[in-house]
């Protein structure tokens, strides 16, 4: 067993993780985050295809310090994943009929998306659990117009997301067991994902 002087063991039955989903859960509700899974970091599907989606066919790419190349290659996610056991699923349902176009109402919806993730990883950081680090939703969106490659405006809440880092999300939730809806047009509610490692 690995030293841990504090204690902090997630989702056992004691107390304290009771406590901490509760108040994940009440923080959560805030920023549209609707359900919180535990989740074992050896049920995170890494894909080399999920790379080649974000370089070919995202004009994100190559134009965001959230997104590739500047995020961890699938080796590197790998990698990291190998030092951690546990994680969080987020999930948040949103109806976004301006999803594929680049304005403003788009960017509200993705930046609370963001900020609500970033901020359930500080929460959980401040209750003892001081590896937690978030892999956002979508493609950051805190600017109107990224200042890659100069100095972020927002070091401290940037964060990779969830697909920049060669997540395949769709075989995650059936590695757990869970069905997902893909939305079919932009009026249709759909689903996003965030994930917060955890220990």
């Amino acid at each position: 067993m690995h030293n841990n002087p504090k204690n902090v063991y997630f989702i056992e039955n004691g107390r304290k993780e009771k406590n901490t989903i509760k108040e994940l859960k009440s923080l959560g509700e805030k920023y549209h985050i609707h359900e919180i899974v535990d989740l074992k970091t050896s049920e995170i599907c890494v894909a080399e295809w999920v790379r080649l989606k974000c370089r070919y066919g995202c004009n994100k790419y190559g134009t965001s310090w959230c997104c590739p190349p500047e995020t961890p290659a699938p080796e590197k996610t790998r990698a990291f994943l190998n030092e951690y056991q546990k994680a969080l699923l987020l999930y948040g349902r949103v109806a976004n009929d301006s999803f594929y176009r680049d304005n403003q109402k788009k960017r509200r919806i993705q930046m609370t998306a963001w900020k609500g993730t970033v901020a359930l990883e500080r929460h959980l950081f401040l209750s003892g659990y001081y590896k937690a680090f978030a892999l956002v939703s979508e493609c950051c969106a805190l600017c109107k117009s990224c200042t890659y490659p100069d100095a972020c405006r927002f070091p401290s809440e940037k964060r990779p997301s969830v697909e920049s880092c060669a997540i395949d999300v769709f075989q995650t939730l059936r590695n757990i067991g869970r069905d997902y809806n893909l939305a079919h047009n932009p009026e249709e509610k759909y689903n996003y994902y965030s994930i917060i490692l955890l220990k």
